[in-house]
Formats: C-alpha cells, sequence, structure tokens
C-alpha cells in the first residue's frame, strides 16, 4: 500500500507486565527469571490503538515486542509512504532494535509502524535494551556487530555491482536495438535524396519532351495504382521466396529489354516489391504508347522506390518510438510507485529491453490470458523481478532454446510462469537458489542478488510467491500475486 496522507499518531495506555507472557515469546523463551524480571522492572505492556506507533526518521527511543494483534510496516519512497511488511506474528520486535550498536548506526526509527488493530506491545527504552544486550549478551553483541557491518558493506558493494551491470547490460542492449533502425533511417533517407532529385531531373524532362496531356494524365493515374498496390503488398501476409523474387525480376528485365527499356535489372526490384509483373506493364504500355514507354516506366520505377524508402524511414522511426516507449514503460519513468497496470505491458517492455540478450537463436513464447484484469503492484520493481528472470533464463539456455512466459489467473492470485528449456538446477542446489549471495554461474558472471531481490519484491512487497521446478530441459519459475487488496499493496 501506497499512501501521501498523514498517517494518524495511535492512542496508548499502560498495563501489567507478566513474566510468564514474555517467557512465552520466541525472543524472550531462553532467558531466565531474574532477566524477565529485569524486563518487566525496566519495560512495560502497552495497549495501543489503530494508528502510527512511530514514524520514520524519528528518534530511535523505544524497542516494541508485539503480544497480540497486527501491524504494517512502511519505508518512505519520494512523496509517498510504501508498505512494506504486514504481519499479526505475536512476538516480532520492531523499533530501536540497534540501540546495542551505539552512535555507530543512525539512532532513529528506519521505517514507519502503524497498528492495524488493538494491540499489545512490551516496550522498552532504546537506552535499557542496549544495556540489557551488552550487560547479559557481551558476546552475542560482538558477534552481531561483526555480522551487521560486514553483511552492510559486503551488501553495498555487490548490490552496487549487480544494479550496474543489469544497467549496463539494458544500456548497452538499447543503444544496439537504437543504432540499427537509426542507421536504417539515414541511409534511407540518403538514397531518398537522391531519388528525388531524380524525379525533379524526370519532371523536367516530362515538361520538354514528347508528352501529350492524356499520357501525362495516364501516367498519374498509373502513378497512384502503383502505389495502391504497394501499400497492398507491404500489408499482406504473403511473403515471396527469394527465388520467386529472383524469377519474377528476371521476367521484368526480359520484359524490359524486349521494349527496349535499358537498365531493366535496376528497375525491376521496384515493381517486384509492389506486387506488380509483366501484365502490368503490358498495361502501361498500352496506356502511354511505345513512344514515351521508357521514360513512363523509369517514373514509375521512381515513384515506387521512393515510396519504399519513404515507408523504411517510417518503419525505423516506428520502431525508434516503440523502444523509447519500451524503456519509459521498464523504468515507468513518471509514474508512481504502485499503480493499477496490464501485467503483460510489464512483460512485453522487459523482453524489448532485453532483445539483444535473448538473440536469434531464443523463441519467446508468449501464452498470455489477455482476459486476466489489471492488478496493483509496483510496476519498476516487478519489471527488476522480470528482469533477472528472463536474464537468468537466457543464460541458462546459452543462446539456444524456447523461452515461454505464461500467464493466468488461479482463484484469487495471478501468475507467471518464466520458463526455459535450459540444462535445468540441480537438485542439491535448487532449494538454495533464492538465498543471498548463492549462485549457479561461474565466478565472476553473478553476484548471488538476483533471484534473493526478486523474491523480496515478490514476497516481501507484494505479499505473493516465488518457486522454481527444475528438472533438465524444463525450468519454470513461477510469481504468485495476490489480486486481493488485503493480500498485495492497495493504493
Amino acid at each position: 500500500m501506497t499512501t501521501t496522507e498523514p498517517l494518524a499518531t495511535t492512542s496508548r495506555r499502560h498495563l501489567a507486565c507478566d513474566i510468564d507472557e514474555l517467557r512465552s515469546l520466541f525472543l524472550f523463551e531462553h532467558l531466565s527469571d531474574e532477566q524477565l524480571l529485569w524486563l518487566c522492572s525496566h519495560g512495560h505492556v502497552e495497549h495501543v490503538e489503530p494508528g502510527v506507533l512511530y514514524r520514520e526518521g524519528d528518534p530511535a527511543t523505544d524497542f516494541y515486542v508485539m503480544l497480540s494483534g497486527s501491524l504494517a510496516m512502511y519505508r518512505r519512497v519520494g512523496a509517498d509512504d510504501v508498505e512494506i511488511a504486514r504481519t499479526g506474528q505475536v512476538g516480532v520486535y520492531a523499533g530501536a532494535w540497534g540501540a546495542y550498536l551505539g552512535d555507530r548506526v543512525p539512532q532513529t526509527y528506519a521505517q514507519t509502524l502503524r497498528v492495524l488493530e488493538p494491540s499489545r506491545y512490551y516496550v522498552l527504552a532504546a537506552a535499557d535494551f542496549a544495556s540489557f544486550m551488552t550487560d547479559w549478551f557481551p558476546m552475542a553483541v560482538h558477534l552481531l556487530e561483526g555480522l551487521f557491518f560486514g553483511q552492510q558493506s559486503s551488501q553495498a558493494a555487490t548490490g552496487q555491482r549487480e544494479r550496474l551491470l543489469a544497467l549496463g547490460s539494458l544500456s548497452a542492449g538499447l543503444t544496439h536495438e537504437l543504432n540499427n533502425p537509426a542507421a536504417a533511417a539515414t541511409r534511407a533517407t540518403a538514397t531518398l535524396r537522391e531519388r528525388v532529385a531524380g524525379m525533379r531531373h524526370k519532371l523536367a524532362l516530362i515538361a520538354s519532351g514528347p508528352y501529350d496531356r492524356e499520357q501525362l494524365a495516364q501516367i498519374i493515374h498509373l502513378q497512384e495504382k502503383a502505389v495502391a498496390a504497394l501499400a497492398r503488398t507491404r500489408a499482406s501476409d504473403v511473403v515471396p521466396t527469394a527465388l520467386e523474387v529472383s524469377d519474377l525480376e528476371d521476367s521484368l528485365g526480359e520484359w524490359m529489354d524486349d521494349h527496349d527499356i535499358a537498365g531493366g535489372w535496376e528497375l525491376a526490384p521496384s515493381f517486384v516489391a509492389a506486387g506488380l509483373g509483366t501484365d502490368w506493364l503490358d498495361m502501361v504500355a498500352s496506356c502511354v504508347g511505345p513512344e514515351v514507354l521508357e521514360g513512363a516506366v523509369r517514373w514509375l520505377s521512381y515513384t515506387l522506390e521512393t515510396e519504399s524508402l519513404m515507408n523504411e524511414v517510417e518503419d525505423a522511426t516506428g520502431r525508434i518510438s516503440a523502444l523509447v516507449g519500451a524503456a519509459k514503460q521498464y523504468s515507468q519513468i513518471g509514474r508512481a510507485p504502485d499503480q493499477t497496470v496490464d501485467i503483460h505491458e510489464l512483460l512485453d517492455s522487459t523482453v524489448t529491453m532485453l532483445e539483444r540478450q535473448l538473440g536469434d537463436g531464443i523463441t519467446v513464447v508468449k501464452d498470455y490470458d489477455r482476459t486476466l484484469p489489471p492488478i496493483h503492484v509496483f510496476g519498476a520493481e516487478l519489471n527488476q523481478v522480470w528482469t533477472n528472470l528472463i536474464d537468468n533464463a537466457a543464460q541458462a539456455m546459452d543462446g539456444q532454446g524456447i523461452l515461454t512466459l505464461t500467464t493466468r489467473r488461479v482463484d484469487d492470485w495471478l501468475e507467471v510462469e518464466v520458463a526455459d528449456t535450459g540444462p535445468g538446477i540441480p537438485d542439491g542446489v535448487v532449494d538454495r537458489i533464492f538465498e543471498p549471495f548463492f549462485t549457479t554461474k561461474p565466478v565472476g558472471s553473478g553476484t548471488g542478488l538476483g533471484l534473493d531481490i526478486s523474491w523480496r519484491i515478490v514476497v516481501g512487497k507484494h505479499h505473493g510467491d516465488l518457486t522454481v521446478t527444475s528438472v533438465p530441459g524444463d525450468t519454470r519459475f513461477l510469481v504468485r500475486l495476490p489480486y486481493s487488496p488485503t493480500e498485495g499493496p492497495t493504493p
């Protein structure tokens, strides 16, 4: 859930502290009576009504353990409070848990905690919590300090590298994909300039040549018919083979030789591209007469070639626009962190961004259920999940195979399955695939954070599920996202 509205502060009242209740919690179950009495004498129990218990960024004054009720945690993202967790598990703790680290870390609340229903919390002041930890568990504190600061440094370094690698890969792919249509548009524009100059020259010849009014009218009429034929051919699903094209060009070339038109092999491809054969040229000959036939055929050829070049420019610039649109959709530029989206738009934009990594050897099969209703999600972060899963599949298949993307609805869940025909994940490691820093890739090829990040996004932020099944030739990652607003992020 994301909200820009201020969260109302809760009301609170003190209750008696019971050491037997504290002992029943997993956090305190192995403490002695002396330690439990110390906790009750230095802390207290509070009854808390629904509302905000504390806010992100405020001084961390208290350590909280939930005795009953439910809560939701929020992090500030830009101008929004984004829900990152929701639970009703007794014994969960939050607040000033880092007090034992002292001034080596900022002693402020790292998130906002919102109470969802009337609840009870054990509350211990931050200074007392720090004293309790250092006095009673000095060795544990040293171990936790080493773990905390070591993992913090390691994750910062490898996490940054993971993001840079992904960004570099996507940037290289997008640059490559943009360069192809840009270069095609440049080439077509240069050739088009030459053809337009040629048409101006032909127009001057027509104006001063042996064409009467009727012949000019016929040529203009034939020009429009030729352009219309090219448009129909371009829209048709029937594509002639290379051998058929060669035969048609030879036939047209022979026709032009028979009618004393020089360089017919240069003119023939334009007519073949428009689906126009010798029958059509016979009609041209019958309309304009032999004395102006060559000029008419060349004029029509220039017209068709110019139209084809403009189509190339249109296709190339359309491809550039599509790539930019996919990049914008992928990055979710200008959009709220959470939004209601068609999941297929997110998947398609990711596939477009990763086309270079997929290459020509991987066939992408989209088995989409287009009737699926939109779902409320964090779009940019889900795109990171699709990127990790699709990129891993491409690497597993080593450039050859079938990538299948499937969407479906099962009860109140939206399921997205990413399947590949790679060699599979070994049985001994499949259960560890979502662990931080665990990777099956060669040394230097991965950080082991991609699937861990994906799991945190799907499970932690969307209250969904991410699982994998794998046998040689069939590996499937299944992402399940809840439609129910009580399960997933809601506005």
